[in-house]
């Protein structure tokens, strides 16, 4: 009731907005009433559904973070848009910003965090054609071998790691199982 008083334009620019700053602040509970109020635009023919125009301004604002912490936090949270209906482009629009955010150098030069939380967020969103996108995302690494030294030893201390925790695991399994024998 309260929206119907603001002019329409002021109520598109308002939604605009709030798509893109609804995931900073942890509202993905309400994505799906957000989306129900959505105000019809002119040009929706053209460009989709309010998912669309939800998703599209939402890439945008990825694409102009430089704050590590808050893309992380975003990339963290977009696991919202999972089996939401949208445009092939709308679709190749995301699918690219979350690519743009995998690969060490580039403009941007992402972190090692954010690079696999762009991974982890672009295998959930789109797992048809994972492998061949980490077959080949892995070839191009290879044409760098600058890189190689940082990746042996990130890739030998992610196994060290899964060892121990899985010997941790084994050690305080076995231990449980001879306490309930014992009881």
């Amino acid at each position: 009731m309260r929206l119907n008083r603001i002019p329409v334009q002021a109520q598109r620019e308002l939604f605009l907005l709030l798509s893109r700053f609804i995931l900073f602040y942890n509202s993905v509970d309400k994505i799906d009433r957000f989306l129900k109020q959505f105000p019809i635009f002119p040009n929706a023919f053209l460009v989709g559904g309010p998912a669309d125009f939800f998703v599209i301004e939402l890439a945008d604002q990825l694409q102009k973070l430089k704050v590590e912490p808050v893309l992380l936090h975003y990339l963290s949270q977009i696991k919202v848009l999972q089996g939401m209906e949208l445009r092939m482009t709308t679709s190749t629009r995301l699918k690219a910003c979350l690519y743009s955010f995998t690969s060490p150098g580039g403009p941007m030069f992402p972190t090692r965090a954010v690079r696999h939380a762009a991974w982890d967020a672009l295998d959930l969103l789109f797992p048809v054609g994972r492998y061949p996108r980490h077959l080949i995302s892995l070839f191009f690494r290879l044409l760098y071998p600058w890189y190689w030294p940082s990746s042996c030893w990130n890739f030998i201390i992610s196994c060290i790691t899964a060892v121990f925790y899985s010997l941790l695991r084994l050690l305080f399994s076995g231990r449980d199982k001879l306490r309930g024998a014992k009881n």
